[in-house]
């Protein structure tokens, strides 16, 4: 199976999007982390509150699969 260009660019930018969506979540994540385990730390019964906004940035990760699977089925690779 060859490759055109437009397959190869389209296979680039669906692991930029990837890409970019799983720094984006490591980066929210590390921060949003650290305030989660302070807020446990001083009152146990919010872990319910840090999980959720530590879930959030999960979907940006999400978003960026989409936008794969959208650009390598225009590309024709899909």
């Amino acid at each position: 199976m060859a490759i055109d260009l437009n397959g190869a660019i389209a296979a680039i930018g669906a692991g930029v999007a990837i890409a970019g969506g799983a720094m984006g979540t490591g980066m929210a994540q590390s921060g949003i982390g650290s305030a989660g385990i302070g807020l446990i730390a001083e009152k146990p019964n919010q872990i319910g509150i840090a999980l959720l906004f530590l879930v959030l940035p999960e979907t940006l990760v999400i978003f960026g699969f989409v936008i794969a699977i959208l650009v390598m089925l225009a590309g024709g690779l899909i």
